[in-house]
């Protein structure tokens, strides 16, 4: 598990109103720029100016999330350089035409992934995830979609997120439980659980799994 997702944790119960969320929106912004301000400018006056504007923007941030301060500055404010989305990728694995989802701590159910640690590649992250969650080895095939998650997901925290979906083969391996998740299980199309972690991977991302699934000649969907 990366530090990432540790981190992100205390916010994924947290899902927003279409209010909260232009909230959100303007205050990621916000602190993009006074990102970008204090990686490109020189001047010092810009630069104090550029890192007051950070810590307004984690102020409203806190406000916003009920979060204690510190934690938002700790999770909004802790990387340095142009701001850009966050990597998350997730391995469709099927079985006899069943998809793969494994059974997170939180009580919902998800495809196997999770952020792209800054070491790993798509695949490797993909595959790597993959091991941890379901403990499968897996072989990446080919990318089934490149979503922005404001247009597929339920939106539970400050990040722009870029999620990778891939078809992956099994080659091996068996579930273990671990910190992450408690079960592995394959569900047919029609008798997906209730509780899915719509905020990580959709009822429509799932379908569209299937549908790439079972079309040898899918062309990879691109937000």
């Amino acid at each position: 598990m990366s530090s990432d997702t540790r981190n992100t944790r205390v916010m994924e119960e947290r899902v927003v109103t279409a209010d909260q969320q232009q909230w959100l929106d303007w205050i990621v912004r916000i602190q993009s720029l006074a990102q970008a301000g204090l990686h490109y400018g020189h001047d010092r006056f810009d630069l104090e100016r550029y890192a007051e504007l950070r810590d307004i923007a984690a102020k409203m941030m806190a406000a916003q999330s009920d979060l204690p301060l510190a934690k938002v500055r700790q999770l909004f404010c802790n990387e340095e350089g142009y701001q850009t989305p966050k990597i998350d990728t997730r391995a469709a694995i099927f079985q006899d035409g069943k998809l793969l989802l494994v059974h997170e701590s939180t009580g919902k159910w998800s495809l196997p992934g999770g952020w792209c640690d800054v070491d790993q590649s798509v695949a490797s992250n993909t595959i790597k995830e993959a091991k941890e969650e379901a403990g499968l080895d897996v072989a990446v095939e080919r990318v089934i979609a490149i979503d922005d998650w404001r247009k597929h997901n339920i939106q539970n925290n400050p990040y722009g997120i870029i999620k990778i979906f891939s078809l992956c083969r099994v080659l091996g391996g068996t579930f273990q439980p671990n910190i992450e998740t408690t079960e592995a299980r394959y569900f047919a199309r029609h008798e997906l659980p209730e509780n899915i972690a719509e905020e990580k991977t959709s009822r429509e991302q799932i379908d569209r799994c299937f549908a790439a699934a079972a079309d040898p000649g899918w062309q990879t969907r691109i937000d």
